[in-house]
C-alpha cells in the first residue's frame, strides 16, 4: 500500500483520525511541557487548597497540597507516555526476532523458545509487578521491566503463529528450491508479512497497557511521589472526593481514559486499512 493511499484511507476512518490526533497532541502537549505548563507541577499554593475548577489562574482547580492541576496533568502525561510506548517498542523488536526464530523451523532451540514464554504467561502482571518491586524498590525502573517482561510473550506468540503461516506457503518452498539463505527468506520476505499484523496488535495493546501502568500507580508500585503522574493523581484524589473535591481524581482519570481509546481507535484503524482485502 502506497503512503497516499494510506493516508486516503486513514482520512475516511473517523476514529481512527482521531485518536492518531488525540495521541499526537498528548505527544506535543508532553514535549512542550515546561513552556506550555502555568506552573510548577510541586509549586504549592497553601491558601488555595482544593480549590475547585475555574479559580482564577487555575483552569482544572487544584489538589490537597495546593498544586495545580492543570500543570501535573501536562507533566505526568510525559511519565506515562514514555513508560507504555518505549517499553512496547523494545518488547516488540524482541518478539519480532524471537518468534520468527521460534517459527521459522522446528528445533530445540525454537521449543525452548516457546516454553519459556509459557513460562512467562504463568505470572500476572500485577504480581510481577509486585515481585520486581520487593526486588528492585517501586518506581520508573520497576514500571518499565514489568511492562517488558509481560508484554513480550504476547507479542512473541503473535509473531510466531504468523511465522509458522508463512513458512508454510507455496512462495518459502519456491525460495528453499532457488537456493536462497534463511536470512534471505526471513528478512526480506518473511518479516515484511509478520511485521505488519504485530504493529496493529502492538498500537491496540498500548491502550490497556496506559491503563495498567496507571493502575501500577495508583497502587503505589509506580512513579513515586511528589513527580506528577495520572495515576497517582486518581489515587491521592479519590481520598479527596469525601471532601467535595472530586476534580482532583476526575481530571487525570479522564485524561488516562483519552489515553486509553485514543490507542484503542487507532490499533482498529490500522487493523482495517492495512488489511490486503480491503
Amino acid at each position: 500500500m502506497t503512503f497516499t493511499l494510506f493516508l486516503r484511507r486513514l482520512s475516511r476512518h473517523g476514529l481512527a483520525l482521531l485518536g492518531l490526533l488525540i495521541l499526537l497532541c498528548a505527544l506535543l502537549v508532553s514535549l512542550l511541557a515546561p513552556w506550555l505548563s502555568p506552573y510548577d507541577p510541586l509549586a504549592a499554593f497553601d491558601g488555595l487548597r482544593l480549590a475547585p475548577p475555574g479559580t482564577p489562574g487555575h483552569l482544572l482547580g487544584l489538589d490537597n497540597q495546593g498544586r495545580d492541576v492543570l500543570s501535573r496533568i501536562i507533566w505526568g502525561g510525559r511519565s506515562l507516555l514514555a513508560a507504555s510506548v518505549l517499553p512496547i517498542i523494545f518488547a516488540a523488536l524482541v518478539s519480532l526476532a524471537l518468534g520468527m526464530l521460534a517459527g521459522f523451523r522446528a528445533s530445540a532451540f525454537s521449543e525452548l523458545i516457546m516454553r519459556s514464554m509459557d513460562m512467562l504467561f504463568a505470572f500476572p502482571m500485577v504480581l510481577l509487578a509486585i515481585g520486581l518491586s520487593a526486588v528492585l524498590g517501586s518506581g520508573y525502573p520497576t514500571l518499565i521491566i514489568t511492562l517488558i517482561c509481560s508484554v513480550i510473550p504476547y507479542l512473541t506468540r503473535v509473531v510466531y503463529r504468523d511465522t509458522r503461516a508463512e513458512v508454510a506457503k507455496e512462495y518459502v518452498e519456491a525460495l528453499r528450491a532457488q537456493g536462497a539463505s534463511t536470512a534471505d527468506i526471513l528478512f526480506r520476505e518473511i518479516m515484511p508479512n509478520v511485521a505488519t499484523p504485530l504493529l496493529v496488535y502492538t498500537t491496540s495493546l498500548l491502550g490497556g497497557m496506559v491503563v495498567f501502568l496507571a493502575g501500577l500507580s495508583f497502587l503505589g508500585l509506580g512513579v513515586q511521589p511528589p513527580q506528577a503522574d495520572w495515576g497517582r493523581m486518581v489515587g491521592e484524589g479519590a481520598q479527596m472526593m469525601i471532601l467535595g473535591a472530586p476534580h482532583v481524581a476526575t481530571a487525570p482519570a479522564v485524561a488516562i481514559v483519552l489515553l486509553s481509546l485514543a490507542f484503542n481507535w487507532l490499533g482498529d484503524g490500522l487493523r482495517d486499512l492495512l488489511d490486503p482485502y480491503q
